[in-house]
């Protein structure tokens, strides 16, 4: 069978060589120095492609699409020109000279925060005067640029040549690109900050969009002018489990009263209400029955008798857990993947429980996922968590270590975290603080429905003022009330800035910094890596055979090293894993990306990760607790790249088709292994 095959691929190679070599032609061209990732770019405005070099212009490149790059030809002696292909599988899109493209390798991206209240980033047309004004700590020389920059009044000679445009753009709702060439790190004060060179490129509307508009009748302009109705949600993840039917009837008694003034207000279904119980794992006890239940979903909950219709059954469990933590990220996570948020301007989930949380690495923990994984995914979702905690007297309940993790799932950046602990688990104090929360969110419908129909914004600027001054019980609740109008006021101004949306500048080779100048500690930027689908599934795979070798390391620790040797060689000889890596596998042995398993597409990225990096040397002399503690981190990890995959919605399409494994997600520097 052997003998056949090779005769046949030698008739092959004698009788029909051309199809061999086109065969060979239609991959990507690889970056110098790597041996699986490819060389790619963006086309710019006004680019089009040609069926041959030189030949007739034919059709136009959509604005700031991802190409890859299958051959390069110079013309005339000084000409580049790239044949460019839609994707890595062989679809040829045409040739196009090299001056209408922008060079895209690494896939960085710049994510800007949201700039309300702080300043906006300023952007500057070269490195050495943007690190000259941070070398100088001249804050007036900052603050003149600034102004001038907001005013709209540079002038020629000034080092600024734009700034962040005033309303926030969320690169997970409305994706965008600005691809970073080239960072140098640098200190503003006592703070590590990073400068980064980028090409301002905003994703534009497709061209059918575009082509359409001069045609479009009037009033189809006019209804484009028109903003839909803010929406707000909330779902309710509450601990069903023994002894919390008085919190359970508590809740259906402040979303009843929501309802009521949703009802007055005429705002039914502006405001929708979830509930999703959970318990702990019914395995270990099956009297529990279930792990989480959704008892109402947000279209259900859009009126007063679709919400109490579905939460009627609902009830503690008559049984104990096996302990006194219960596992409520599985209710958490059944609230970010479970429930369909789509159409809903601010989303809020808000968790109930008395119990720890069973964190990853707890063998009954349903998720595997840490609290940073699961709120990054909330945020990758754009979703607020708030936790109501209350801290019932049991002599088994850690309530301390409980607060620390509950404060971390709450944080939300750029306001802190959403975090209320219920001393002695109150039923009344309970009640008000629910109140609270509920009522400001319903609140924030009302004043946007009010700024939205052109009502005077005084009213709006008393309504936050009675926000914060209302029923001030004690700090912790005035603080709690201050953060949720704080993070409502900000959902609010991006629901009401639709109608002007501006996009990124158009300002190609600028420098900006990842920290306010004025304010170091303030980060205004993320840094984040355009991972595709196939890439992030190699990732999983890689790390969890590195997490299998770990576990067993636990066992045998003094082949640890050895055995991890033994899989980076096995992985570098496959020709079908999507991130080779350029490292000289077992070259060291000092961490898992000197050993090789680094992949070529986070190998030169700007940043240092914890587990990649995290010293290995002398895994036999680790205390167990040392070595548990570095399996539960790469655990937590290949978690969260495995949720995150799954969920299609979050995915973009380069290239405007099906989601696939070529669709690329905006993945945060720190969420890598």
């Amino acid at each position: 069978m052997a003998t056949l095959k090779s005769i046949l691929t030698l008739l092959i190679c004698i009788l029909f060589p051309s199809l061999l070599q086109g065969a060979a032609q239609q991959h990507p061209l690889l970056m110098e120095g790597k041996q699986a990732l490819y060389q790619r770019v963006l086309s710019k405005p006004g680019a089009h492609f040609y069926k041959e070099i030189q030949q007739t212009k034919g059709d136009p490149a959509t604005p700031f699409s991802v190409f890859y790059v299958y051959k390069r030809k110079i013309e005339n002696g000084s000409t580049t020109w790239l044949q460019l292909g839609h994707n890595r599988h062989g679809e040829i899109a045409g040739w196009m000279p090299e001056t209408n493209t922008i060079p895209w390798n690494q896939g960085l991206t710049v994510a800007f925060r949201d700039p309300l209240g702080n300043d906006r980033v300023l952007l500057f047309n070269e490195k050495a005067k943007l690190k000259a004004l941070i070398s100088s700590d001249d804050k007036e020389k900052y603050q003149q640029l600034y102004q001038a920059a907001e005013s709209g009044e540079l002038d020629t000679n000034s080092p600024v040549i734009a700034i962040q445009p005033r309303t926030h753009v969320d690169i997970l709702k409305d994706f965008y690109l600005v691809p970073i060439r080239d960072h140098e790190d640098i200190y503003i004060g006592n703070e590590q900050a990073r400068m980064l060179q980028v090409s301002s490129v905003p994703l534009l509307p497709p061209p059918a969009v575009q082509e359409k508009a001069p045609r479009a009748e009037k009033h189809e302009i006019e209804s484009d002018k028109i903003i839909k109705p803010f929406r707000s949600a909330v779902v309710f993840v509450i601990d069903s489990t023994l002894s919390m039917d008085p919190y359970i009837d508590r809740t259906r008694e402040a979303v009843r009263k929501i309802y009521d003034t949703i009802t007055k207000e005429d705002l039914t279904g502006d405001v929708s209400f979830g509930l999703i119980a959970f318990r702990d794992n019914p395995q270990a006890v099956p009297g529990l029955g279930y792990l989480t239940q959704t008892y109402v979903d947000l279209r259900q909950g859009q009126d007063a008798d679709g919400f109490f219709n579905q939460v009627s059954s609902l009830k503690a469990a008559t049984v104990s857990s096996r302990d006194f933590n219960e596992d409520s990220y599985a209710g958490v996570n059944e609230a970010i993947a479970g429930i369909d948020w789509q159409e809903q301007d601010a989303r809020y989930v808000v968790l109930i429980t008395d119990a720890g949380p069973r964190e990853a690495g707890d063998p009954l923990s349903g998720t595997g996922m840490s609290s940073a994984s699961l709120r990054q995914l909330a945020q990758d979702k754009g979703i607020a968590l708030s936790v109501l905690h209350l801290l019932t007297p049991s002599i088994m309940a850690d309530h301390t270590k409980a607060e620390e993790t509950y404060r971390d799932l709450s944080y939300y950046p750029g306001i802190g975290s959403f975090y209320f602990g219920v001393e002695t688990g109150d039923v009344e104090r309970f009640g008000r603080v629910l109140d609270a929360l509920a009522k400001q969110i319903t609140e924030q419908v009302k004043l946007a429905a009010l700024a939205a129909a052109g009502k005077s914004m005084a009213m709006e600027r008393q309504a936050r003022e009675n926000q914060t001054t209302q029923d001030e019980e004690t700090d912790q609740l005035a603080q709690f009330q201050a953060k949720v109008a704080k993070l409502g006021y900000a959902l609010r101004m991006r629901y009401l800035q639709q109608k002007d949306k501006r996009q990124i500048p158009n300002v190609f080779n600028a420098w900006l910094v990842d920290r306010d100048i004025n304010e170091p500690q303030r980060q205004t930027l993320d840094v984040r890596v355009l991972l595709t689908r196939d890439q992030l599934s190699d990732l999983h795979s890689i790390m969890h055979q590195v997490l299998i070798t770990a576990e067993e390391g636990l066992l045998s620790p003094r082949t640890f090293l050895n055995d991890l040797k033994s899989l980076a060689a096995t992985i570098a000889r496959d020709p079908e894993q999507l991130g080779t890596t350029t490292r000289v596998t077992g070259a060291r042995e000092g961490n898992l990306a000197d050993m090789g398993f680094m992949r070529e597409y986070i190998e030169d990225l700007p940043y240092t990760g914890e587990v990649m990096n995290l010293s290995l040397e002398n895994w036999q002399d680790w205390p167990a607790r040392d070595q548990i503690r570095f399996i539960n981190r790469l655990e937590e990890k290949i978690n969260y790249y495995q949720v995150l995959h799954d969920h299609t919605d979050l995915w973009v399409s380069l290239d405007g088709g099906p989601i696939s494994g070529d669709s690329v997600f905006p993945i945060a520097l720190e969420m890598l292994p």
